[in-house]
């Protein structure tokens, strides 16, 4: 099932999201986040009067996807940048393209117009289900950020809606 984010979700958002930030370099992260912090993300962007989408089964919620605004000057008001989390040790089934398809499906019907997906690079297979959704690679920043000692490049890949 997939459903809007409530704050009680923060603390299971957080768990999915700190593996990433403690063992991986997907994101530029660096500390853990703590389930209240989480929580006021989710507030601010429901706030911001966007999606903030979780996939449960069985009660357990194994998966998240959002959309933040990309720049606050108003002219990029129909533009956003879009995240997808799947719970580390089930990926590569499927989840992450559910919770996608339905928050492109979400901010199409929100009237609006880009999608943007930055990616830590390399990263096959978030690069695979970006351009699975017809995201195509727009820029790329090299050595852009440093984690785990290494300096780290990000590409971006953008879907018009």
């Amino acid at each position: 099932m997939i459903r809007s984010a409530t704050p009680a979700d923060a603390a299971a958002i957080a768990t999915i999201y700190n593996h990433y930030v403690l063992n991986t370099s997907v994101t530029f992260e660096e500390q853990a986040v703590a389930p209240s912090q989480m929580a006021e993300r989710i507030m601010q962007v429901q706030n911001d009067g966007l999606p903030w989408l979780v996939l449960e089964q069985n009660g357990e919620l194994l998966g998240y996807a959002y959309a933040t605004k990309w720049r606050v000057r108003s002219a990029y008001r129909f533009s956003v940048e879009s995240t997808v989390y799947v719970k580390d040790g089930i990926t590569a089934k499927g989840l992450g393209s559910r919770l996608y398809q339905q928050l492109l499906t979400e901010l199409k019907a929100l009237g609006l117009h880009l999608v943007i997906g930055g990616i830590t690079l390399p990263n096959d297979k978030s690069v695979a289900l970006h351009e699975k959704f017809g995201f195509e690679k727009c820029g790329h920043f090299q050595q852009v950020g440093f984690k785990f000692e290494q300096w780290r490049d990000v590409g971006y890949w953008q879907k018009l809606l």
